[in-house]
């Protein structure tokens, strides 16, 4: 049994485990190569800023290449089902046979033990008006909040409407879910009972300890080594008796307690990690994506300084509005802002930036991922601006 790593064993294991272990497929892509994906990672973390592409089309994109987006969308319609949405590391792509673990939140969020403390406020002050809702999508069939007559800009939670508040106290408390999403990407909201195969719906519920206990097991997996702060971000699971959690799943077997070169904490391997020799990977990442969403872990594996400047005034913005990290190899070696002008048909590079341990070729490899990614978009040009001082090799090598 190992019982410390390197630094550079971690970072290997961890690359390995989120996919990055294997090259990209080199011939068509399929629902086997989607479905590895989502059964690695466990969920897409969606988010709705599109200054290049929204946040849960780039895991598999970085992963596999140039896939079809139509494969992701159609995952998360009626026809296929293969997804379903809620509240998992913010809001999320989950795979669809995994609704039974995530009913105990379901029961958290219907007592009022809400994440956000606005929507349990909410569900104390406006029950009728939730009632109201609940009994139009039953009766009306898929509902959006648009749908909802008079209940547009009236300053709710979040400057929602009370409608709109109404229906997403219903959808956390799994009284409805999402049907799909309209071409806006507005939720429509159904029953669970129209949404959910009832397959799936006749699966055994597990209690609240044992669903923490599967959803760490699926976040060891996919995150190959990490700290117990790392496994329970991963889902956002409770704080309170995690301990008790990961102390269970230690005496089982399932988690194997190990020390990491200059981690202060104590680290967790899980039991089908792999120990590749070396890690051959490119990829543009999201800011989202599970390698680096847990910023104080990409820290420790990579020193790399991560924070998205969205929220920041752009004269106090360092990297750029919308960065992406670069991996290459077993590094993230730049950082780079990018932009998708679809009225140009260009994808614009507004600021680029290496890191201490980029190689001479980064540039070159970046500008391999940059046409890849502007291929994929649908984009017929790179525009590099000169900003960042990788920016002018990039140009050089363009």
């Amino acid at each position: 049994m190992r019982e410390k790593l390197s630094l550079a064993t971690a970072r290997r294991v961890a690359l390995a485990a989120t996919g990055f272990g294997e090259p990209r497929p080199a011939g068509a892509l399929t629902r086997r190569h989607f479905n590895k994906v989502l059964h690695r990672l466990g969920l897409f973390q969606i988010d709705s800023v599109s200054v290049a592409v929204r946040a849960h089309y780039m895991p598999l994109f970085s992963r596999l290449g140039a896939y079809p987006m139509a494969m992701l969308e159609g995952a998360a319609t009626p026809k296929q089902r293969l997804l379903f949405e809620y509240w998992a590391h913010e809001a999320s792509f989950l795979p669809i046979d995994t609704w039974p673990l995530w009913q105990w939140q379901m029961r958290r969020a219907e007592r009022g033990e809400n994440i956000y403390s606005g929507l349990a406020k909410f569900g104390r002050e406006r029950p009728d008006l939730i009632a109201e809702m609940e009994r139009r999508v039953a009766s009306d069939g898929p509902l959006a909040a648009s749908d909802i007559e008079g209940q547009r800009g009236q300053g709710g939670w979040w400057g929602w409407s009370d409608g709109k508040t109404a229906l997403e106290w219903l959808f956390g408390a799994g009284r409805i879910t999402a049907q799909e999403r309209k071409p806006s990407f507005e939720r429509i909201y159904d029953l669970p009972d129209r949404v959910i195969p009832q397959a799936v719906r006749d699966l055994p519920v597990p209690d609240e300890e044992d669903a923490h206990r599967q959803l760490t097991r699926v976040a060891a997996s996919a995150l190959g080594v990490a700290t117990m702060g790392d496994l329970r971000d991963y889902f956002r699971l409770p704080a309170p008796n995690y301990k008790d959690r990961i102390a269970e799943l230690v005496e089982a077997g399932d988690l194997l307690p190990v020390k990491v070169e200059g981690w202060s904490n104590q680290a967790y391997l899980s039991t089908d990690a792999r120990f590749p020799r070396h890690i051959e990977a490119r990829a543009l990442l999201s800011p989202f994506d599970p390698l680096v969403w847990e910023r104080s872990r990409s820290e420790r594996l990579f020193d790399f300084r991560y924070r998205i400047e969205i929220y920041t005034p752009a004269e106090k913005r360092i990297y750029g509005y919308y960065c992406l990290p670069f991996l290459l190899g077993e590094r993230i070696v730049a950082r780079v802002d990018i932009k998708a002008d679809r009225a140009t048909s260009a994808l614009r590079v507004q600021a680029a930036h290496t890191e201490p341990c980029a190689p001479p070729e980064t540039a070159s490899e970046l500008l391999a991922e940059l046409r890849l990614m502007a291929d994929w978009l649908g984009l017929e040009r790179i525009e590099i601006m000169p900003s960042g001082d990788l920016a002018p090799a990039l140009a050089l090598a363009a």
